[in-house]
């Protein structure tokens, strides 16, 4: 994988190269960041151009037999251990048992989630975990010289799953054979042995921002740019989040916004009506998606009101309806009140509670807000 196919994290990756080109690399690296935000893909990225032959000022060359070796994770020093299952009763958990599947899982997306990968083993409800076994193993091959007469690098995704056994490798990431490299990809810290985190360097990566998530659905040609802004915006900066979207995100939705608050607003009982039975006829995807989108608007309107020197990243018909709704007489506890309503429909269509009845209650109880009205009480 390149450098420039990760998405985002631009100040990560020119700090990253900055430190392999000023000879100040760190041989324990942990990656950590939210799901989403592409620890996995960096961590990939920078074994590419580890052993690059032909390395770029700002990527590697994506030509070269190493890097090719590399972006099919076939690279003979590129060694990656991951959470497992124990393959069949009486044999421990190990990465070797499942590489084949985890290249075809890569190669689908590496931005897909632990839970993901498991399912593509089909776990079903085992845990996985890294084991002491392979934790002894991996001391074992990073202690043998390199098979190429280059660098190793040992990726270990979600050190999360080492548990206690991850002490059995504090030798080995305090003092790596020469030329050897290992980088740590982690979504929670807290969860990662206080041993390991104090032997590593670690890279913090924050949410995607919605401009580098649209414009890499975009380039990948995953959605259109109207749809694709609508998604970036409702990721929350996860371009994980945004890839499940897009498999859902099955039309434009602003029109269908648009018209709903107007009817919000006017109190207008037979499109509330309509909107109800028009969307109760949607899959429960796309009923959480489109109300997820309601909030990212509500949420923009509340910045533009409050920070009027940064304009929402919209698109421009969007942009103009959220500029619209922020200039409104609407408090901000109303606001606040919208985004609860909203959010607590969610959870319950989440749970098969029937749609269209959530859908009306939640026009009704939108249309009381607005109002200042008390819902009432039976």
């Amino acid at each position: 994988m390149l450098l420039s196919n990760v998405v985002g994290q631009h100040n990560a990756k020119k700090g990253l190269l900055n430190m392999w080109q000023t000879g100040h690399f760190p041989h324990a690296l942990l990656i950590a960041g939210k799901e989403g935000t592409g620890g996995l893909s960096l961590a990939l990225a920078l074994a590419q151009y580890i052993f690059c032959e032909n390395k770029q000022q700002q990527d590697s060359c994506g030509q070269c037999t190493s890097c090719r070796k590399t972006a099919k994770l076939e690279h003979a020093d590129l060694h990656i251990s991951f959470p497992s299952i124990s393959p069949k009763p009486g044999t421990k958990a190990m990465s070797r048992y499942y590489m084949q599947e985890f290249r075809e899982f890569i190669a689908q997306t590496p931005y897909s989630s632990t839970y993901d990968w498991l399912q593509f083993i089909n776990a079903e409800n085992k845990q996985g975990n890294i084991t002491a076994e392979e934790c002894r193993e991996m001391i074992e091959t990073l202690n043998l010289k390199s098979y190429e007469g280059g660098k190793k690098v040992q990726i270990i995704w979600r050190p999360e799953y080492l548990g206690k056994e991850g002490n059995i490798l504090l030798k080995l990431i305090e003092e790596p054979p020469s030329n050897t490299i290992m980088l740590f990809v982690a979504e929670d810290t807290e969860d990662i042995l206080a041993t390991i985190l104090s032997r590593t360097q670690i890279v913090r990566l924050p949410p995607i921002n919605p401009q580098d998530i649209a414009q890499a659905l975009v380039s990948r040609s995953l959605t259109d740019e109207k749809k694709a802004a609508q998604v970036a915006h409702m990721a929350d900066g996860s371009f994980t989040e945004a890839l499940r979207l897009v498999r859902h995100a099955e039309n434009d939705l602003f029109p269908d916004v648009r018209n709903w608050f107007n009817a919000l607003f006017r109190n207008n009982g037979v499109e509330l009506a309509k909107f109800s039975e028009d969307w109760s006829k949607a899959g429960r995807e796309q009923q959480k998606n489109f109300l997820r989108y309601i909030v990212q608007l509500l949420e923009q309107a509340i910045r533009a009101r409050y920070l009027p020197g940064h304009p929402p990243a919209l698109p421009p018909e969007e942009a103009q309806f959220v500029q619209k709704l922020a200039a409104m007489q609407v408090s901000l506890e109303v606001f606040e009140k919208m985004v609860k309503e909203i959010t607590d429909t969610i959870y319950y269509i989440e749970r098969n509670a029937h749609s269209k009845t959530q859908l009306h209650a939640l026009s009704i109880r939108v249309v009381y807000t607005i109002q200042g009205r008390n819902i009432p009480v039976l």
